[in-house]
């Protein structure tokens, strides 16, 4: 959490109401808000109530979510409540925002980025996968690495949270599949599966990243909520979010990025592959001083190598 002195605002006289999935792990993000809320302005812990809310993703498992709406899934509910008044602000898994978002509603505050790589479980490595081993995920940019690493690999879809993904490897139904080790840590389970280096496998684009949103016009809100923005967390994902904006990509579409300070401006590193590894196209830039426009150059050097296959995934 940023180390902020304590603002001692005043504990609203109503409790401050935190929109969150309703999934364990979302959960322990709102839980993770709740402390950076309460040590920031020096609150009581009844002064914070967090409202869970079932999303259609939650409710809709058997799909991929690049059939059944996207990533709106996860934040449609959240945003009505939000809209509605019955929330005072949301939290989010930035991976699973939307790159547009309406003009009603501003991301206030970010927290500390966790681990930004993913977790294979199942197996101690890639490598040591049986071959033609089947592995359980919903990531398009998880199955075309996994591909472009692994050509005998086969991917199947697997959804759901973090407990039944583990249950699918544990009843042998699938391999191995790959877990956000940030979700992982949070959920306390930080000794689970095996690292897989970002050398190896470039994250998706916010990974580890939580994000609270409020209404645009709620200005004291998006104050409260700024006390404990990290501001590195918040320019990387920018960063990342830019890219993707630039690339017009969609949840069908392998897109792998990792922005992280550099001094005072931000090294941007990507990928776009297509659906099954055979062509991926790799390239970074340095963005001086954040400057977000150095990440739409990026996105449209990737494209310009890429073939016309691999530019009709992504819609610019």
């Amino acid at each position: 959490m940023p180390t902020v002195a304590p603002s001692l605002a005043p504990s609203p006289a109503a409790p401050f109401r935190i929109g969150s999935r309703a999934s364990p792990l979302a959960l322990a993000q709102a839980a993770l808000t709740v402390a950076a809320l309460r040590a920031a302005h020096g609150w009581a812990e009844d002064a914070i109530r967090v409202v869970p809310v079932t999303t259609s993703g939650d409710r809709i498992q058997d799909r991929a979510l690049a059939e059944i709406g996207g990533k709106a899934l996860w934040t449609k509910e959240l945003d009505r409540a939000l809209l509605a008044g019955e929330i005072d602000c949301a939290v989010h898994s930035m991976k699973d925002v939307e790159t547009i978002r309406p003009d009603s509603l501003i991301v206030a505050a970010m927290l500390p980025r966790a681990a930004v790589e993913d977790r294979l479980i199942g197996a101690p490595s890639i490598a040591a996968l049986p071959q033609g081993a089947i592995i359980g995920t919903s990531s398009p940019r998880r199955a075309a690495q996994l591909k472009a690493l692994r050509p005998d690999l086969q991917t199947t879809l697997l959804r759901g949270n973090v407990a039944r993904r583990l249950a699918s490897v544990e009843a042998g139904d699938i391999h191995a599949t790959l877990l956000a080790a940030a979700g992982l840590d949070r959920l306390g389970m930080a000794d689970t599966g095996a690292a897989i280096p970002v050398e190896t496998m470039l994250p998706a684009v916010s990974q580890g990243a939580v994000g609270i949103e409020c209404r645009a016009d709620d200005s004291a809100t998006a104050a409260l909520l700024a006390a404990i923005n990290h501001r590195a967390t918040e320019r990387c994902v920018r960063a990342e979010r830019a890219l993707l904006l630039a690339l017009g990509g969609t949840c069908h579409s392998p897109i792998a990025a990792l922005a992280r300070e550099q001094g005072g401006d931000i090294r941007l590193r990507a990928q776009i592959l297509n659906e099954d590894g055979s062509e991926q196209v790799n390239d970074e830039a340095l963005l001086p001083d954040g400057a977000l426009a150095g990440a739409a150059d990026l996105g449209a050097r990737l494209l310009g190598r890429a073939s016309p296959a691999l530019r009709a995934l992504f819609t610019p």
